[in-house]
C-alpha cells in the first residue's frame, strides 16, 4: 500500500496536524516505510502459532490467576446520588456547559 503526498496531507488534516511543504515528503517516506513493514508482517504464516496472553508465556509456563466473575456489591445508586443537586431517572443532571 503506497501512499502519495495527497494522502499524507489528508491524513495530516484528519489528525489536525500542520505539515510544512518540506515535512510532507519526509512524512510520506516514513509512512510508506511503516506500511511496508506491516505488509511484511502480514505475509508471515501464523496459522500454527498459539497467541500469547503475556510475553512471559513464550519463555516459561505462566499460570493465569483468574477469579470467578461474581457480583460482590449490590446496587447503591440511590445512596450514591443522595448528595447530588439534581437527579432524574437515575442519572445525574449537570448544567449545560457547551452551547
Amino acid at each position: 500500500m503506497a501512499l502519495n503526498l495527497e494522502d499524507v496531507s489528508r491524513i495530516a488534516k484528519l489528525a489536525r496536524l500542520e505539515l510544512s511543504p518540506a515535512e510532507a515528503p519526509v512524512m510520506l517516506a516514513n509512512l510508506n516505510e511503516f506500511f511496508s513493514i506491516v505488509e511484511q508482517m502480514s505475509a508471515v504464516d501464523t496459522s500454527g502459532v498459539e497467541p500469547l496472553y503475556t510475553p512471559l508465556s513464550a519463555l516459561q509456563q505462566v499460570e493465569l490467576r483468574l477469579r470467578d466473575d461474581v457480583v460482590t456489591e449490590g446496587n447503591q445508586r440511590e445512596a450514591n446520588q443522595r448528595s447530588a443537586p439534581a437527579v432524574e431517572d437515575g442519572l445525574f443532571l449537570v448544567p449545560k456547559v457547551i452551547e
